[in-house]
């Protein structure tokens, strides 16, 4: 089973989607175990204070090192350490696989302005980010990572082939999906969907999933062709 910690400052925001839909059902499945940490435990004094003011001045408050040290220490996680940062590395498919096959990942959910430096120097070991963007706070993030890792553990899903047609399964983006009805508002469905002809139907998929990397993702592209 795989076992996934989130220390984060709003588990509340968290638990209703870890407990929906595939999330939900592979953590029913015992598939995986989720593990909310509340920051706030970890501090010391009355008022919970886990954010202070940044050294050498500027707008916004900073996450303070010692609740993450703290939280995770009390964890003694096996695994990979992932403060969650627009600061970090892109996360990818590549990365979910990964950590999918592991038996433990613990995620560290910032907030406010930024998270104190030593928290990514003495205490993650690495650092990844959803997207070019900042959002409020890593809980998000923490969302995206969980669901692209959960869905890919071994029973999941009903069906893993729904999966592996998923864009970046293997390294295209996916192409064209359609359902009935077979027109609608003047818009159809290509032709050779509803041939029957399931060799026309795989090279159509194919030249699809081809033809929209090449435009819209270059990168993977020149990247799947090496």
């Amino acid at each position: 089973m795989l076992t996934i910690d989130v220390v984060t400052l709003f588990p509340e925001v968290l638990a209703p989607f870890l407990g929906a839909s595939i999330p939900g059902r592979a953590a029913a499945a015992g598939l995986v175990r989720y593990n909310l940490v509340q920051l706030r435990d970890f501090t010391h004094d009355r008022h919970q204070t886990v954010d202070d003011y940044a050294y050498g001045g500027g707008a916004g408050m900073v996450l303070k090192p010692d609740p993450f040290f703290e939280a995770v220490e009390s964890l003694q996680p096996a695994g990979p350490i992932v403060l969650l940062s627009a600061r970090g590395r892109r996360f990818g498919h590549d990365d979910a696989v990964r950590f999918s096959v592991g038996e433990r990942l613990t995620l560290l959910s910032g907030h406010y302005k930024d998270v104190d430096q030593r928290v990514a120097d003495g205490l993650a070991t690495e650092e990844l980010s959803v997207g070019d963007f900042v959002l409020s706070g890593g809980e998000a993030a923490a969302l995206c990572v969980v669901d692209a890792v959960v869905r890919l553990l071994p029973g999941a899903m009903g069906d893993h082939e729904s999966a592996s047609s998923d864009s970046h399964y293997e390294g295209l983006l996916s192409p064209p999906s359609y359902t009935r009805p077979a027109e609608y508002r003047g818009l159809a469905v290509p032709e050779v969907l509803l041939s029957g002809d399931h060799a026309r139907i795989a090279a159509w998929r194919q030249a699809e999933a081809e033809r929209l990397t090449r435009a819209r993702r270059p990168e993977l592209w020149e990247r799947h062709g090496e």
